[in-house]
């Protein structure tokens, strides 16, 4: 992965067309809608809503037909110059295998969100070698500092550099947060890849699981128990895709219930997968679901400070 060089799609700009689809779960406040064209508008973009992106089928933001069409729609609109996703949930699974990821190809343009959307983002890098952005859904608030990162890496003509970071909420199980925590020290540089844990777990397998070889890999989950993100390493390491990994970013596990057994925390389990890779890791950084967040492009460089908790873009190429 290290080795190939990566298409940086246009920056945003002023006057930009931004879809706003929902490929994953529905939207669950009627307002979402508007919320989100109203924040497009306030970052000086224009809302272009899909046609589906209100719909609902169960658990599911519309038929799988449906969330693909306003997906491809948007991918090969020549007029659409970004697609932000308006919410993560459950269903891009569903509809992968359909993506019209040669579309995107042709026109390069930003792909923005996280959670379930993980499963795009990595799946466009790794398909077509377009930076693919892993940051807040079109949907929620933007605060100060989500906003300051959003236009810096999808704005700036000059994203490189240090990462601000701010104090992350508490950890349930984490009474070392909100600093960060070095779990094994060191500098590691390499291009970024991941996202939420259970989603890259469905990808092992599959032709769509990043690779990860030289990388800096990032890691967050929202409303796991302990033993499950215990079994999801676990199924990692045992598929051998962590063996080539750079170093380790891992971001925030929020709303894990607390464990009964009061014996492993968070990281004794991290610990345990993570520092024998033989890499730096280092925990707590401002990524996943919580309301100030970074955001990420994959498959650009980046530098890892394990012991200082920092992490840096570097210059990303543009093939």
């Amino acid at each position: 992965m290290g080795s190939k060089a990566v298409i940086r799609p246009p920056r945003l700009a002023a006057g930009c067309r931004v879809a706003l689809i929902a490929p994953s779960g529905p939207l669950p406040e009627r307002d979402d809608h508007a919320r989100a064209a109203e924040l497009c508008r306030a970052l000086g973009y224009e809302p272009v809503p899909g046609p589906n992106a209100a719909r609902r089928h169960g658990y599911l933001a519309g038929t799988d037909a449906e969330r693909l069409a306003d997906l491809n729609a948007a991918l090969g609109d020549g007029s659409i110059d970004a697609v932000w996703c308006l919410r993560g949930g459950y269903g891009l699974t569903r509809i992968l295998d359909g993506v019209d990821f040669a579309a995107l190809a042709r026109r390069p343009k930003p792909v923005v969100g996280f959670s379930d959307v993980s499963v795009l983002l990595n799946a466009i890098t790794g398909e077509t070698r377009v930076v693919a952005f892993h940051g807040p859904t079109a949907r929620q608030p933007l605060g100060a500092f989500t906003r300051r990162h959003f236009e810096r890496v999808l704005g700036s003509a000059e994203p490189a550099g240090r990462l601000e970071r701010v104090p992350p909420p508490p950890d349930v199980l984490a009474p070392r947060a909100p600093r960060i925590a070095t779990l094994r020290g060191g500098r590691a540089e390499g291009p970024l890849a991941g996202g939420n844990l259970s989603l890259l777990q469905c990808l092992v397998g599959t032709r769509w699981f990043p690779d990860l070889a030289g990388a800096l890999l990032f890691l967050e989950d929202v409303g796991e128990e302990l033993y499950r993100i215990d079994r999801m390493l676990s199924h990692l390491r045992l598929a051998g895709v962590l063996a080539g990994v750079a170093g380790v970013v891992v971001g925030q596990f929020t709303e894990m219930p607390r464990a009964s057994d009061g014996g492993l925390d968070l990281d004794d389990v991290l610990e345990h997968y993570l520092a024998p890779l033989g890499v730096p890791v280092a925990r707590g950084f401002p990524i996943g679901h919580m309301d100030e967040q970074w955001t990420l492009p994959l498959g650009v460089r980046a530098r890892l400070d394990a012991d200082a908790g920092e992490l840096a873009l570097l210059d990303p190429a543009v093939a």
